[in-house]
Parts: C-alpha cells; sequence; structure tokens
C-alpha cells in the first residue's frame, strides 16, 4: 500500500471533485489518498509519501501561478517519487485537444516548467455560468461563442469524461 499525495489548485472548485473521484479510485486500487490544496501554500518537509499527483485547473488560458511557484520549490522531490500531473480545461471538451499531447494549454505549461511530470493527463472542466461573476461570465461566453461551445447563462455544463479520470486513477495506482 503506498501513499499518494494528491495537490491541487481549482478555481471554481472543479479540480477538487476530479480529485475526489482520484481518490476514491486510488483507494479501490489499494492505496491511500491525501488531498492539499496548493493555495494553503504547503510544505513537502515532513510528509510521508510515495507517489505525488498535481491537478491544475486553466483560467484564460493559464495554470494559477501556485502551480508553477510550488513546481519550482519542491522539483528536486517530485522528481524523487513517481509522479503524475494533470490539468482541467473546458478546451479539452474538444476531441482533438483532449490529450496530453494535442492540448495547448498543457503543451505550453510544460515549456514553462523544468519538471517532466512522468505521467499526463488532461480532463474537460465545468463550465457554472451561474455561480461566475458578471466579468467572467460575459468573457467566458465570449470565448465560447467563439470556440462553437455553449453560450446559454443560466445552465451548468460539463465536460468532464469521468471515465477518463477513473482510468488515469489507475495509472496512478500502478504507478
Amino acid at each position: 500500500m503506498a501513499k499518494v499525495l494528491l495537490l491541487y489548485s481549482t478555481t471554481d472548485g472543479h479540480t477538487v471533485e476530479i480529485c475526489r473521484r482520484l481518490q476514491a479510485v486510488i483507494e479501490d486500487g489499494g492505496d491511500t489518498v491525501e488531498i492539499v490544496d496548493l493555495a494553503d501554500g504547503p510544505s513537502l518537509e515532513g510528509r510521508e509519501f510515495d507517489k505525488v499527483v498535481i491537478g491544475a485547473s486553466i483560467r484564460y488560458g493559464k495554470h494559477q501561478r501556485t502551480v508553477y511557484e510550488f513546481i519550482g520549490k519542491n522539483q528536486a522531490v517530485l522528481e524523487a517519487h513517481p509522479n503524475a500531473l494533470f490539468s482541467v480545461n473546458v478546451v479539452a471538451r474538444k476531441p482533438e485537444k483532449n490529450t496530453p499531447e494535442t492540448n495547448p494549454y498543457l503543451q505550453k505549461f510544460l515549456t514553462q516548467i523544468d519538471w517532466q511530470p512522468q505521467n499526463l493527463a488532461v480532463f474537460a472542466g465545468r463550465i457554472d455560468y451561474p455561480s461566475l461573476g458578471a466579468f467572467d461570465r460575459t468573457m467566458i461566453r465570449f470565448i465560447m461563442w467563439m470556440t462553437k461551445g455553449p453560450t446559454d447563462p443560466t445552465q451548468t455544463v460539463e465536460f468532464t469524461d469521468w471515465e477518463q479520470v477513473s482510468e488515469f486513477g489507475r495509472k496512478v495506482v500502478a504507478l
């Protein structure tokens, strides 16, 4: 039984929902999971874990600064353990952009960090228009209009392929 440290950054809460699904799958596979929010500024010192996974959401084409900072400060520790990274973004709703090799945001992110994760995944996210503030709702509706996505401001649209998330969880168990 391995201990998995599952770190995340989220903007609207969907990435932590994905982490909870991963936790269930990983624990069903026999490992234990600790979920930690990168916004809390966690330290890896004193933590016992055998594997590490980072999940990071995208807003306006960028991962949160906390993800870059955490990776920069902890690269050596990340590299010393079996590791994985997943990105959550709405552009991954498109079949031609839903793999680590074809997702432009993940590919750009990987060029901006020195760490090269051993395992990668991309998950399509969710748009929850009613919970967004006026600015974000307007901007995201405009982006969705340009990319032929959903624009109804009264709707919540989830694009996540939960079986894909579960498959990634099984890969983490196999690390």
